[in-house]
């Protein structure tokens, strides 16, 4: 992987938030890269519950000040940036007052789901691009972890589909079993056809569970991983269906050789 540039985008990852499947493979697979002389960028949301002062986030005062359009609303973009320590990675965090100050990541304290949930995974995904698109990194790989950063695949073949900077990156999407019980807004779908989405881009939008999403992602995507030992079996039922590479499921002991192998056999071709 020498040189190859691999970007990262994750709606969780550790140290920053509590260990999870996705938090834990969102550390372990760049810090892999890294140490195969790779280069790599994360990016996940700066949520209201990540203390910046213990993880040391500063404003990149130059990558920020844009504003992005979610749903015919002017929406600023801050990013910020802190290093993992003792490891030699950055990480961006993808912040914005109205969507990522609350003092949680997808639910209250009551544990009631955030009905703006839709709209700060599209501005997630344009936030990551439009960063990347500033930092003029062009990466060989995009691996998507978790539902939040599940429009990225979408909205870069779609709405950036005509972007030089990404035209030979490649799409991995991990698919893991830590969704979210029922559905997005009912009206996600009409937010991405704000963005002139094509219509059978986003048809299972009109049911917008974590499933559907995840499918998106997937049909949006070069290469599939499995994440976790078991997920949904309709997605199960569904990577039978595609013509794509998939990778099966392997452990935080034994992943490493199994990534490395299938990012240059199966996805940089």
């Amino acid at each position: 992987m020498k040189d190859k540039r691999v970007l990262y985008v994750s709606s969780e990852v550790i140290p920053y938030l509590p260990e999870t499947e996705i938090s834990s493979m969102s550390f372990e697979a760049p810090r892999m890269i890294n140490n195969n002389d790779g280069q790599i960028r994360i990016f996940m949301p700066r949520y209201g519950n990540i203390n910046e002062r213990r993880h040391q986030l500063h404003e990149v005062i130059r990558l920020s000040g844009m504003n992005l359009v979610i749903n015919d609303l002017d929406m600023p973009l801050i990013i910020k940036v802190a290093s993992i320590p003792k490891e030699r990675i950055q990480v961006y965090f993808i912040d914005n007052e109205d969507y990522f100050k609350r003092k949680a990541t997808y639910a209250d304290e009551e544990g009631n789901f955030y009905k703006d949930n839709d709209e700060r995974a599209i501005f997630f995904a344009k936030g990551v691009i439009e960063t990347v698109k500033k930092l003029n990194w062009a990466p060989d790989i995009i691996h998507v972890h978790g539902w939040l950063a599940s429009f990225l695949p979408l909205y870069l073949r779609n709405y950036y589909g005509n972007e030089p900077l990404f035209e030979n990156s490649k799409i991995v999407t991990s698919v893991y079993n830590q969704g979210f019980e029922g559905t997005l807004a009912k009206n996600t779908i009409d937010k991405v056809r704000f963005d002139a989405i094509e219509e059978d881009a986003i048809v299972e939008l009109e049911d917008p569970s974590y499933v559907n999403l995840m499918k998106i992602a997937i049909k949006n995507s070069d290469a599939i991983i499995v994440g976790s030992e078991e997920i949904p079996k309709e997605l199960e039922d569904y990577l039978n269906t595609i013509d794509k590479p998939v990778l099966k499921y392997h452990n935080m002991d034994n992943f490493s050789q199994a990534y490395l192998d299938f990012y240059r056999s199966k996805v940089l071709i």
